[in-house]
């Protein structure tokens, strides 16, 4: 078996002047003069960070601003920026997804990438997959120094500390602090291979347990697996273009042709996608991002194909291919149960009259977002009005109260919230309305069904006490039908009760 196969294999890249770079990039700053980032501390202004020109004069951060100086005169100081350089340093990280999904920064100047087992999957070597990421980085602007080994902790070291052998590195590799690295040239221990022959107990005793175990890392000895920038996916597919592409018309056809490689999985599962992330890698570094998320599982590439057309269609921000993209990777990070259906049983479906409105969700919740849709779900609430709530269409279904057979619904398609007054004329002040007048136009009742008597919720509020309301289902003299209630019990709870129109029926 290859070496490379049946070990981890990790790459560091360390960035020791990601806060100047980045500004010389954005032409913030001179790009090969000395300047200084610097921040005020303990009411001094130091130096968190130098440009290569200024680390070249024997400039060292931590200095005060005034001595540095002294040592040249009028050298150019920007405020310090941890926040942004942070962001430079993430914007490296998502640059090197391309390689691996197990890409995490370390640091404020270093990142990390895991790259078991994509040698043989990409046909890549850790050479050229340095030299890659060092080509790329240098479009941002950045110059990096990339190591490998075996764990992440070696490699960051071997990056850091620009060695090629981990037993040459010093022992300021171990991060143990100031005190235990002078203790530790005292005793003539200045390179991790001088530490690698020595009894562990006496020395975790002396230096305590993390000299034992940060040693470790660095010999090989115990692999600390790296927390990913971005969870990663275990359904996935990537497409490598021979020559970048320059237009986004072709992105349709590439995403198709992922979903086509996810199905045969997501089959072996016996699951369908609920989320599709694809990321579309620029030759410049720069990663885009598109997501559409499904009402039920799916692994139909057709479909998914028609709902990404949708999200590039509905993008407020065209893409833009720049330098052409030169790479694309579909993850699928959501998934469930999807059995397979025989197609006459579907069709038996839709033959009973219950159509498929899922594609149809999809592809309104993709255009104009998953919390744009919902549909009404039947609450226990005594009131008309609490007595449904919205909820997004993929919750689970209930069954909402059905009239007797025979028997018009109960209760109308639509509610006015609130209430809607109108004046009633009744034969008598607590019987059914015979005539209401509603935005200024009268209508004749020919027909009512009622009272349905709803009481106040007491049980719900036992300090307070409402009017009980009564309502009727009437129709007017053209057929039209309305639901309309009397606030209060006439003599007992209101002397002149207020009618009310609460909703239409179809």
């Amino acid at each position: 078996m290859n070496k490379l196969s049946s070990e981890r294999r990790y790459m560091a890249i360390h960035l020791p002047f990601l806060p100047a770079e980045w500004r010389i990039a954005d032409g913030v700053a001179p790009p090969e003069s000395p300047f200084a980032l610097i921040e005020k501390q303990r009411g001094a202004l130091r130096i968190m960070a130098l440009s290569p020109a200024a680390t070249a004069l024997g400039l060292r951060p931590g200095l005060a601003l005034a001595d540095a100086r002294a040592l040249v005169p009028e050298l150019p100081a920007y405020p310090h920026d941890p926040e942004a350089d942070r962001a430079v340093l993430m914007r490296a990280v998502i640059a090197c997804e391309r390689y691996t999904p197990m890409v995490a920064p370390d640091g404020a100047d270093a990142l990390v990438l895991d790259l078991t087992g994509c040698f043989q999957i990409a046909g890549w070597t850790q050479e050229t997959i340095a030299d890659d990421a060092r080509s790329r980085l240098a479009r941002l602007g950045l110059r990096g120094r990339a190591a490998h080994a075996t764990t992440p902790d070696a490699a960051l070291a071997l990056a850091r500390f620009g060695t090629r052998n981990v037993e040459d590195l010093p022992v300021a590799a171990l991060d143990l602090g100031d005190e235990a690295h002078l203790a530790l040239c005292r005793a003539g221990l200045r390179t991790i291979g001088a530490l690698k022959s020595r009894p562990r107990a006496p020395l975790a005793a002396r230096f305590g347990r993390d000299l034992s175990a940060r040693l470790a890392g660095l010999l090989g000895e115990e692999d600390r697996r790296i927390t990913p920038h971005r969870p990663a996916g275990t359904i996935r597919a990537e497409y490598r273009f021979a020559e970048p592409l320059m237009t986004v018309s072709p992105l349709l056809d590439v995403i198709e042709r992922l979903a086509q490689r996810l199905e045969g999985t997501l089959a072996e599962r016996g699951a369908g996608g609920r989320r599709f992330d694809v990321a579309l890698f620029r030759t410049d570094g720069h990663v885009a991002r598109l997501t559409v998320t499904c009402g039920r599982p799916l692994r139909d590439p057709q479909a998914i194909r028609g709902l990404f057309a949708e999200r590039l269609e509905s993008l407020a921000d065209p893409l833009d291919p720049g330098f052409g993209y030169d790479m694309a990777r579909m993850v699928v990070p959501l998934v469930e149960r999807l059995e397979s259906q025989q197609p006459d049983l579907a069709e038996e479906g839709n033959a009973r009259g219950q159509p498929d409105l899922a594609p149809l969700i999809d592809r309104l919740a993709v255009r104009f977002g998953p919390r744009s849709i919902s549909r009404f779900q039947p609450r226990d609430e005594h009131l008309p009005e609490y007595a449904d709530r919205a909820v997004p269409p993929e919750s689970a279904s209930a069954a909402w109260p059905r009239p007797e057979p025979g028997e018009p619904p109960l209760r109308p398609l639509f509610l006015y919230d609130p209430p809607r007054r109108v004046s009633v004329v009744a034969e008598v002040p607590d019987g059914p309305p015979r005539r209401f007048v509603w935005r200024g136009k009268p209508y004749r009742v020919v027909r009512h069904e009622g009272p349905e008597r709803i009481a106040y919720p007491w049980w719900k509020h036992p300090e307070g006490r409402g009017p009980t309301r009564d309502y009727y289902r009437v129709e007017d003299e053209t057929g039209q039908r309305f639901w309309l209630f009397r606030h209060g019990l006439y003599g007992r709870e209101n002397e002149h009760p207020q009618w009310y129109l609460h909703g239409l029926f179809a």
